[in-house]
């Protein structure tokens, strides 16, 4: 694994070793022991796009793992002022030993990672979100005992949370289900790739999705790059907000996990974030835990 650039593009293998690392270092820090395995070593975070736990995460872990993280506007970059991807890629790999990247563009994060000499982590872009999932895997393997065998449903907006569930999810051995609203589907090629897998679904009715789902998740309704749309979109996914009466659906035992912020109200009730909180804030701690496993596996495997 050179980058973390989408979860398509690891095995099944490797994120499960991601996951089993990252269970290590949670163990570790908890009980008070030091793994500076970065020590002396420097991750660049470039911010195009604003973010409270990929930040507080990634400066979190390079400094329980003994280095150090430099936040980098992307208005205040040279690339944010023209400089293309490459220069900056080629000029960044001279200085640092690792570089993260919150966008807009997938492609954007694809080429700063063929012109870079060290690793590349997509901390977010549209397309997907593999960061996120990966907490998202560890947290439903930390409380399930196991990945292989569940049944996991997405209710929600077919954006960068869907597609990156939906590769996950079905690369560890469970089986996937997603409910949209018509035109809001998930990425197409994705849609052909799991389909071929016999173990997803995408449907338009959250309920059909929610049948017998071991963990269900959502997001916001409308990103922090459409606020433009946010009464639009509220009648339109009027009815896929995860409630009590959709995880009735759902086994009894179900898992409720939501990537934060959260608007209650909206995609998801008060009473189901509130009585499954617990869940929702394992899963945004363990942004750090799995977080500081890729940074391991990609900037000092020696170690991993």
């Amino acid at each position: 694994m050179k980058h973390l650039l989408k979860l398509a593009d690891l095995s099944g293998r490797e994120i499960i070793d991601i996951l089993n690392l990252a269970d290590q270092l949670k163990y570790e820090q908890k009980n008070g022991m030091e793994h500076r395995y970065l020590r002396g070593k420097t991750l660049g975070m470039i911010f195009q796009k604003a973010s409270t736990r990929t930040r507080v995460s990634f400066e979190t872990g390079m400094y329980q793992l003994g280095g150090h993280a430099l936040f980098l506007s992307g208005s205040e970059l040279q690339m944010g002022r023209g400089e293309p991807v490459q220069d900056t890629a080629r000029t960044l790999s001279r200085y640092l030993d690792g570089i993260m990247i919150r966008t807009f563009s997938q492609g954007a994060v694809e080429e700063l990672a063929a012109y870079s000499s060290i690793p590349v982590i997509n901390g977010l872009t549209d397309y997907c979100h593999p960061c996120q999932v990966l907490a998202d895997l560890m947290t439903i393997r930390e409380h399930k005992g196991s990945l292989h065998g569940l049944k996991l449903c997405f209710i929600g907006d077919g954006h960068n949370m869907a597609n990156s569930l939906i590769v996950g999810g079905i690369k560890t051995g469970m089986a996937v289900s997603v409910a949209t609203p018509a035109g809001y589907d998930p990425d197409a090629s994705l849609l052909t790739w799991a389909a071929e897998s016999g173990r997803f679904l995408h449907t338009h009715s959250p309920l059909e999705a929610a049948a017998d789902a071991d963990v269900v998740f959502t997001d916001v309704w409308a990103s922090m790059d459409q606020d433009g749309e946010v009464e639009k979109r509220r009648e339109i996914f009027a009815g896929f907000q995860v409630n009590d009466q959709l995880l009735a659906a759902a086994k009894g035992e179900c898992m409720v996990q939501h990537c934060l912020p959260a608007h209650r109200g909206e995609e998801i009730t008060a009473a189901v974030f509130e009585a499954h909180a617990e869940e929702i804030f394992d899963e945004a701690e363990n942004r750090l835990h799995a977080q500081k496993a890729v940074l391991v596996k990609l900037m000092a495997p020696e170690f991993a």
